[in-house]
């Protein structure tokens, strides 16, 4: 069996093991883990409207650690969502709570199908000991932890290096035995909801506004605090700063005082979160959840990427735009030390942001 992504000669691919087959009148009960982070889960998420669209009346829960719920919340195609506490588990070397964890994925009710739309070791673990007729993921050979594959009763195969989203969506759709084709993604919907009624003061009716995203999971995915302030000066807009923690709260000041112009927010929750960005015409950021949260609200984005593949962590469309840096960057190891992120201009980023927000009037 062969999937094919689009009509412009991308790779073909193949799964390992027969496809199961279901019919789109059965209630299928549908499991898919995809535990962390913020821009893995977004990039999972796109699936569900494809799923719904095969399989209409099938029901599909996620399992996720418990501070990344907020983000699935309010999505009318998922039915129930289910936390673990893994990475805290993790950190507080409590096999008691790993153990509670676990028993609590056992009484689940059954499932048709459990797919691991991860690809971790644990991840894996959890996924196999969801209660269900098959338990679905990627084969050893196309993972970074091969020794997931193990749990997997069926699996299929398809490159690490691919894009990170169609990777998501051929795992699932060959779980399910349906097709995602490159332009399907291209159209999807938005897919993030929040119940947010908030009236965000910092946006601005007159200019159009301009979400900088400062932070990043680590220190060399993140764009000068320097070259963001310049930045402000270069465009006519209203910018305002989002942070999450007290870094990237540092971070927003360290902006702000070299750019006074720019307004810093409150720290938002995710459901916030998700309401301030679809109200944004523009986000800018590094290679994180927010940004990528921007392609999932079909809102206009430019991502930058210095240490991490641009190719494979975002799919680029009319309007959502990416800069790389010039490094070589290989996906199955990380070079945390590679900044050549701060090599990317303020000129080419104005540029971008120009045509996009041209293009939005």
């Amino acid at each position: 069996m062969q999937k094919q992504w689009g009509r412009q000669g991308l790779p073909h691919y193949h799964l390992k093991y027969p496809i199961l087959s279901y019919s789109k009148i059965h209630c299928m009960r549908i499991a898919i883990v995809k535990l962390s982070a913020l821009g893995d889960i977004v990039h999972a998420m796109v699936v569900l409207q494809f799923i719904k669209k095969n399989h209409p009346n099938a029901i599909i829960d996620w399992i996720v650690e418990k501070s990344f719920k907020e983000i699935l919340a309010n999505n009318p195609d998922i039915n129930q969502i289910y936390t673990v506490s893994i990475k805290k588990a993790k950190q507080q070397k409590s096999f008691k709570l790993l153990f509670k964890e676990f028993k609590k994925l056992r009484k689940l009710q059954r499932y048709d199908i459990v797919i691991d739309a991860q690809g971790l070791v644990k991840s894996a673990i959890v996924s196999r000991l969801i209660p269900s007729d098959v338990t679905f993921g990627f084969d050893k050979d196309s993972l970074r932890e091969s020794f997931a594959a193990k749990f997997y009763t069926h699996t299929c195969k398809i490159d690490y290096s691919e894009n990170i989203i169609k990777r998501n969506a051929f795992v699932m759709a060959s779980a399910l035995n349906f097709n995602i084709l490159n332009d399907d993604i291209l159209n999807k919907k938005s897919f993030l909801y929040s119940s947010c009624k908030s009236k965000f003061s910092e946006l601005s009716k007159d200019k159009p506004n301009i979400l900088l995203i400062p932070g990043a999971s680590f220190e060399s995915k993140i764009y000068p605090v320097e070259k963001y302030a310049e930045l402000t000066k270069q465009l006519d807009a209203n910018f305002i700063v989002l942070w999450g923690n007290e870094s990237e709260k540092k971070m927003a000041s360290q902006i702000q005082k070299l750019s006074p112009i720019i307004k810093i927010t409150n720290k938002l929750t995710l459901d916030e979160l998700k309401s301030f960005i679809a109200q944004a015409d523009l986000v800018i950021g590094g290679d994180t959840g927010p940004t990528h949260m921007a392609w999932a609200l079909n809102i206009s984005s430019i991502t930058l990427f210095g240490s991490t593949p641009g190719y494979r962590n975002t799919f680029a469309t009319d309007i959502n735009q990416i800069i790389e840096s010039d490094s070589q960057v290989n996906p199955y190891k990380i070079n945390k030390n590679d900044f050549s992120i701060k090599e990317i201009r303020v000129g080419d980023i104005v540029k971008i942001a120009q045509e996009l927000l041209t293009n939005k009037k």
